[in-house]
């Protein structure tokens, strides 16, 4: 990944393991290079050193367990170096997910020594087996643990920080600790910690030294080309579970600015928003439209402006409703009209517009580079190739290098040109390109079918949708937006070809979006 970390969250890491199993790559093949890696570091570490070494393994019921699952198959082979042992925390019946429970039946299967322990007591029972391991293999937790530690897995943790002599290897993150802080009320004190991909951020904090030991990282298989694309887990990160105690406005309140000459434009930005799960969605739209987009749908809050445009006087009345909602997206139908451009120039750089989603006629009154007077300001463009000329940057609009097929030039434009003018940039395209100008993702999900007008609305509604909600990740909101458009359309494609319409694409929103909540 372009202007990749040396460190991930645990929530970016979920992702990307989502985003494997979309593109092909299974959890069980990731978990095979997991439990190889943790089997290899063990290998190296006593190389040359005395057969049958005894090797303990204490596995949780989750994925962790399923990768501490295939390093004790990876140790124990017929050579004898290893002899290892399987305590299970809790029952087999109970291993949440399908790989881990294949795993656990192989080994049962060739008839390893193993064992499920459901109470404290019964750990303890097995407290000299612990002291007389060579190895520990701590696999009780991993990046998913949060809050106070329970039994019996606080007492596996106890016994394995007693067991003084033995050489401790926590699988991706010492049991108990917080990946993304490195805090703990209690956790494994680990020689090595063998984590997956890249490390989690909480590893790398001062106050974690005493549980990660020596950290290694190991590569498990996926490539960056997996990183760089936009998939369901980039979704994930954004949609998140709703309180059942939430009122209305708290999942996001959207302001749309569209409309003059064109109606269906901010209408259809509108649905997308809604449709995408904003709680509440205005159109401030002029009067000469506000009528006949009010008679479109009874969905929809339409706030009458003064003119049949934009013009300057309606920028107080706008200003004033985007401090009662979360995100402004402006552009859509508005016209070319001088008076009109200034207006929306005048709403962009307003310190009111602190979440800003600019698409069509917005960029009319985009001047870049953007003025970025207080630090949590953010812009998002959603340009087409095209479209690029109708921002103004010394005088005249930005040209995009053609043609469409030189992806890597088109990167390298989309990254230089949002680092250079202070926004995060959605290019539309048959491959999108997001970019802040640092990370660089991309969006393969889409189909020619999509030129028909108005999907570029409906995205920049769904970017409006979940920009209000990730308020401070623009290229999140970015990225989960294309994803879900793109994947609408795909829908809409297989049900109508290539006659299917905006709207068809704003209904689709919601199968794209089942299930992807935390």
């Amino acid at each position: 990944m372009e202007g990749k970390e040396e460190y991930i969250s645990s929530a970016e890491m979920t992702a990307i393991d989502e985003n494997c199993k979309f593109f092909g790559l299974s959890s069980a093949q990731l978990m095979e290079n997991a439990g190889a890696g943790i089997a290899n570091v063990i290998k190296r570490e006593f190389k040359g050193k005395a057969k049958n070494v005894k090797v303990t393994v204490i596995a949780g019921k989750g994925n962790n367990g399923g990768d501490a699952f295939v390093a004790a198959r990876h140790l124990q082979l017929k050579n004898g170096e290893f002899n290892v042992r399987i305590l299970l925390v809790g029952n087999s019946k109970d291993l949440r997910t399908e790989e881990s429970r294949r795993n656990w039946q192989i080994l049962k299967a060739c008839g390893y020594d193993m064992e499920e322990i459901t109470d404290s007591s019964e750990l303890r029972a097995r407290e000299t087996l612990l002291k007389r391991s060579d190895v520990i293999i701590d696999a009780i937790f991993g990046t998913g643990v949060r809050g106070k530690i329970k039994e019996p897995e606080a007492t596996a943790i106890d016994l394995i920080n007693e067991a003084n002599t033995a050489f401790v290897v926590s699988g991706d993150i010492p049991s108990g600790l917080d990946p993304d802080t490195g805090e703990s009320e209690k956790a494994v004190r680990a020689n090595v910690t063998v984590t997956f991909h890249r490390a989690k951020k909480g590893l790398l904090k001062a106050d974690a030294k005493e549980h990660v030991g020596k950290l290694v990282v190991t590569g498990i298989g996926i490539p960056e080309g997996i990183e760089n694309l936009a998939g369901p887990g980039d979704v994930r990160l954004v949609v998140r579970q709703r309180k059942p105690s939430s009122h209305k406005g708290d999942n996001g309140r959207v302001l749309i600015v569209g409309g003059g000459p064109f109606s269906g434009a901010p209408t259809l930005a509108a649905l997308g928003a809604l449709r995408a799960g904003a709680d509440w969605v205005t159109i401030a739209a002029p009067k000469s439209v506000s009528s006949v987009i009010s008679s479109l749908s009874p969905n929809l809050i339409v706030h009458p402006l003064s003119s049949d445009i934009l013009v300057e006087k309606d920028v107080p009345t706008v200003l004033n409703l985007i401090r009662a909602h979360d995100v402004v997206v402006i552009g859509m139908g508005l016209g070319a009209e001088e008076e009109t451009k200034r207006a929306a120039r005048m709403i962009i750089e307003d310190e009111a517009s602190r979440r800003v989603v600019v698409d069509a006629d917005g960029f009319y009154g985009l001047h870049l580079p953007v003025e970025v007077r207080e630090e949590d300001k953010f812009v998002i463009v959603t340009p087409h190739a095209g479209e690029f000329m109708k921002m103004e940057l010394k005088g005249r609009g930005v040209k995009v290098p053609p043609p469409e097929d030189m992806i890597e030039e088109r990167i390298n434009f989309v990254k230089d040109f949002s680092s250079a003018n202070r926004v995060t940039t959605l290019m539309k395209g048959p491959t999108d390109i997001i970019s802040d100008g640092v990370r660089v993702k991309q969006n393969k999900a889409g189909n020619a079918g999509m030129t028909v007008g108005g999907t570029g609305d409906v995205l920049a509604g769904v970017t409006g949708a979940f920009f209000a909600i990730a308020a401070d990740e623009p290229l999140k909101a970015a990225t989960a937006a294309a994803f879900v458009n793109g994947a609408a359309g795909d829908i809409a494609f297989e049900n109508n070809g290539f006659g299917l319409l905006a709207t068809d694409v704003v209904e689709n929103i919601p199968e794209v979006m089942k299930g992807m909540r935390w």
